[in-house]
């Protein structure tokens, strides 16, 4: 492991370097600082342990005539509180982001990610402390307000195997499916703990990667493969019977899911020698069997109620697919939302794709279901301390919620220093880093570029027209919570420090200021 390096930390913090072995820990005083640790990227990580970590705890805001900063940036502050005033006149200094809470758009369903059986094993491999504080960190109050988690139904990529629940050949009446120990003995306690900690129930999201394989035209759980026969028919109606088990078997847990999707990702069912589990549909494949098969089985389960998202893919799709789909009444009417996935964003505008597919079906949601650093070959992996990356979720995240998206689910909740594992060797980063020898867990940048959404942006939380008096490089987005108060969340990717002032008619004028590369949240009462 690299030597740790001392790293600048803000001056609200007395700075207490502690050579332990190869690393500088740098220890502020006050409550829960970041535990800095510099791996040679841009920024650092906060490390914890079984009795450390940082956090600014539940959030109170103060009373009306003051308002909340809380601020992450490059140069290391990590989600660092700060107060101000507010004040009667316009100060005239930088750009004013005016607020108009009469322009409102959708309500936030929330935020969260995935455990994976990858995120378990990682999650598990730490002491019984290490393994509570992690998931403090995520759900519960004092953490960052993670109210969703995406549960893969059987194996995918980030497994240590190939399996699904139901891998006898023939077993069309599903009387041998069952769960696995990785969902038994892994996934299921740790969602236990996770709903015991959070302050309000879980949304649950179940995506599957590939039906088994005797039900596929290939005969295997990879590559290009979708289900025998037509919708309608025999292999379809067992698969859709299978997600109910699914279903079935969790609630004997006592955990019920708010939702389900189509299926991950069905366009990479659809490409020769794709390298792990994929299940291939085409929008009008996809469109007839959640008409036939997947609708009215969970109409007449016993979970009639669960929502069912399509796509589940990248908005590249948009909003071809959702035409194909949602422009189908028979299909549509079980169809509740529309899940993206963040890859290859960068390719399609959001106001092609999600602006596009919301004015088109304005009664269905939009959902961020998967997002990942590292997964370019361009730039593969775990990188510790990135700044970059942190300033890459916020972006997507800003822009999502620009066009009415209503949650985001990151990927993998944890991985190990090699981003895995993977049986693929498929490796990305996670915004939280395990480090199992040590004992510890690594919050990287990428965990704060989330958190200054998930903390604040409670669910009901309706997002408001706010708009800039000028050009700037500023990116911006403002909330109603349902208490009446605001949350406006600012990222700014230059170089340079940006003052701005906030105009929220019913208050007066908040005088900020947005360091180089940071995120900041501002948050104040209106009454």
């Amino acid at each position: 492991m690299p030597p740790g390096k001392m790293v600048q930390l803000p001056p609200s913090c007395l700075v207490l370097a502690l050579v332990l072995g190869a690393a500088d820990l740098i220890l502020c005083t006050g409550i829960n600082r970041c535990v800095a640790r510099n791996f040679g990227h841009d920024s650092v990580v906060c490390e914890c342990n079984s009795t450390y970590c940082d956090g600014v705890g539940p959030v109170s805001l103060p009373p009306l005539g003051q308002f909340s900063t809380y601020l992450s940036s490059r140069a290391g502050s990590r989600m660092e509180p700060g107060r101000g005033q507010v004040q009667v006149n316009s100060s005239g200094a930088g750009v004013r982001l005016t607020l108009a809470p009469y322009q409102k758009y959708q309500r936030i369903r929330g935020f969260g990610g995935a455990m994976t059986d990858a995120a378990a094993i990682n999650i598990l491999s730490l002491s019984a402390g290490a393994q509570e504080q992690l998931l403090r960190q995520y759900f519960s109050e004092e953490g960052i307000g993670y109210s969703v988690v995406r549960v893969p139904v059987a194996s995918c990529d980030f497994s240590t195997r190939l399996y699904t629940y139901a891998d006898t050949p023939g077993d069309y009446e599903l009387k041998n499916f069952t769960l696995a120990p990785e969902d038994v003995n892994m996934k299921i306690p740790l969602l236990l703990r996770a709903q015991a900690l959070s302050p309000r129930p879980l949304s649950l999201l179940g995506s599957a990667w590939s039906a088994p394989a005797w039900l596929k035209t290939n005969g295997a759980l990879v590559g290009k493969g979708s289900l025998k026969g037509q919708p309608g028919g025999k292999e379809h109606k067992t698969w859709a019977q299978y997600y109910i088990r699914f279903l079935e078997e969790y609630a004997k847990f006592n955990l019920t899911f708010w939702a389900l999707t189509t299926g991950n990702e069905p366009s990479a069912g659809e490409m020769t020698n794709y390298s792990f589990q994929a299940l291939g549909f085409t929008p009008e494949e996809q469109r007839d069997w959640v008409a036939l098969d997947l609708g009215p089985a969970l109409r007449s389960s016993s979970h009639p109620h669960t929502h069912v998202l399509t796509l589940d893919d990248n908005r590249l799709l948009l909003p071809h697919w959702a035409k194909v789909v949602l422009g189908d009444v028979h299909a549509a009417r079980y169809i509740h939302g529309v899940a993206v996935h963040w890859y290859l964003d960068s390719l399609v505008p959001a106001e092609a794709s999600l602006g596009a597919t919301h004015r088109l079906y304005p009664e269905y949601y939009l959902f961020g279901t998967e997002a990942c650093a590292g997964w370019s070959p361009l730039d593969r992996g775990v990188k510790l301390g990135s700044w970059d990356r942190a300033e890459q979720y916020a972006h997507d995240i800003l822009e999502d919620l620009n066009h009415y998206v209503v949650g985001w689910t990151d990927w993998n909740l944890a991985l190990d220093q090699t981003g895995g594992p993977n049986w693929v060797k498929n490796f990305v980063d996670s915004p939280v880093i395990v480090d199992a020898e040590r004992d510890v867990f690594y919050k990287q940048p990428s965990f704060y570029g989330v958190a200054h959404f998930s903390k604040f942006l409670w669910e009901g939380s309706q997002r408001v027209g706010v708009s800039a008096s000028g050009k700037t490089p500023l990116e911006f987005a403002a909330f109603v919570r349902p208490d009446g108060s605001v949350a406006l969340v600012v990222l700014n990717r230059s170089s340079s420090a940006i003052q701005f002032e906030v105009w929220d008619p019913a208050v007066g004028y908040l005088p900020c200021t947005a360091p180089a590369h940071s995120l900041l949240t501002v948050a104040w009462n209106t009454h």
